[in-house]
Formats: C-alpha cells, sequence, structure tokens
C-alpha cells in the first residue's frame, strides 16, 4: 500500500445511528478488514470489499456532504497505518472526528485528537481478547465505552465492569442485539425492553441506545 493511501469500503453520508451524536448529520468513511470475527457483526461485508484511496481523495469524497462531522468506522479502523493520518487531516481541515475502534488495537495514535468510541465486547462476542484493559486508561473524558448486549450474562458481565469504576468516559453506552435464530455460533439475543428493565432495577448510569439507523432504514440497509 502507497504511503498516503488506505483500503476503503464505502463513504457515505447519513445521520449517525448510536453514540451520545445519535441523530447527527454525519459523513462516514468505513474501512476495509477486521481481525475478529464477531457473532454479531453487522458490517460482515467490510472484511475484505474496498478500493484503494489516497488521503486526499478521501477527503475529497467527505468535502460534498457540508457536516462537521466525520466518523471513521470499518471493519476495524486502527488496522491500518495510515489512519491516524487521516484522522489528523480532517481534524486539520476542521472536522470534528470520531473513530469506532473494538478496543483490541492500541487507541494511542488517535486518542488526543478524535473522540474514540471504544466497543468492548462482552462474552456472546465469541471475540473477547482483553485488549480494552490497556486501552482504557488511555481514553479521555469526552470518549465513549459501548457494550453490545446480546444476553443476560453479556449485560452482567458488562454492569460488574461498569461498577468497578475503572471506565474513565462520562458515556457508558449499553446496545441491545436480538437473537440470531439458533444457527452456528448464534447468540441468544436479549429485547430493547429487558434490557431497559436490567438498567432501571440496578440503577446502572449507563445510556442505552437503540441503532437509529436500523430503524429508520431497516436492518440490511447500507450507505445510510
Amino acid at each position: 500500500m502507497a504511503s498516503h493511501e488506505l483500503f476503503i469500503n464505502e463513504i457515505f453520508h447519513s445521520l449517525q445511528g448510536e453514540s451520545t451524536l445519535a441523530g447527527v448529520p454525519f459523513a462516514f468513511v468505513r474501512l476495509t478488514g477486521c481481525n475478529l470475527r464477531c457473532t454479531y457483526c453487522d458490517s460482515t461485508y467490510a472484511f475484505h470489499d474496498g478500493k484503494r484511496m489516497t488521503i486526499d481523495e478521501v477527503c475529497a469524497a467527505v468535502a460534498p456532504f457540508s457536516t462537521r462531522h466525520v466518523l471513521l468506522t470499518g471493519g476495524e479502523p486502527l488496522m491500518q497505518k495510515n489512519t491516524p493520518a487521516l484522522a489528523q487531516v480532517l481534524v486539520d481541515k476542521g472536522y470534528d472526528v470520531s473513530v469506532e475502534t473494538h478496543g483490541e488495537l492500541p487507541i494511542g495514535p488517535i486518542v488526543q485528537n478524535t473522540r474514540v468510541i471504544m466497543d468492548i465486547k462482552t462474552p456472546s462476542s465469541g471475540m473477547q481478547r482483553g485488549g480494552y484493559r490497556t486501552n482504557l486508561p488511555l481514553l479521555k473524558e469526552t470518549d465513549e465505552v459501548k457494550f453490545v448486549i446480546a444476553s443476560e450474562s453479556d449485560y452482567a458481565w458488562a454492569r460488574d465492569l461498569v461498577r468497578s469504576e475503572t471506565i474513565p468516559v462520562k458515556e457508558i453506552l449499553f446496545s441491545p442485539v436480538g437473537p440470531s435464530g439458533g444457527a452456528p455460533g448464534s447468540y441468544p439475543g436479549i429485547s430493547a425492553q429487558v434490557l431497559a428493565e436490567r438498567i432501571l432495577a440496578d440503577r446502572l448510569r449507563v445510556r442505552m441506545q437503540i441503532q437509529l439507523h436500523k430503524i429508520i432504514w431497516g436492518a440490511d440497509a447500507r450507505g445510510v
């Protein structure tokens, strides 16, 4: 890969469907490649598909959207060595840049100039590696941590980690995912109502979120 190139799966303009900025117009830059294979992954198409683009080409693709917010996502954006450089160029151009990462790779190169949204993997993902422990102390108060909850055991595990008071951010997100239908590698799933009731019963200081983009455009929509 050339010195200023990245492998890009898609670039599109949509409303942010998650995080504390849900509902805000964003430019989305989805990078190709991920080193995890979570059972509930909803972007498997980003594992391999994409095209090489320079940083300048990515910036040119984002500019017509006329939005101040850019999200670098994947796949796993930190797998590509030029992601920190892309983030810095976008910041220098005046964008507020967020990076969505699974937390199993070092966040040091991007943590100072972006808003990090770190997805700590729960047991049902099948991909717990523990890398988040190294990254937690690097997070800023303004970053966000997300837990995808796909079972009662996921909830209990995430709840206990929240209560350990080792997460330094103000915003902790719990996102429910429904059952997978019993296929190989499936997970039990948990309803939004059950998750909401668990959070309230435990007086847990988290923010529950439901993926807004899937409510608007459907679970299988891409590029929206």
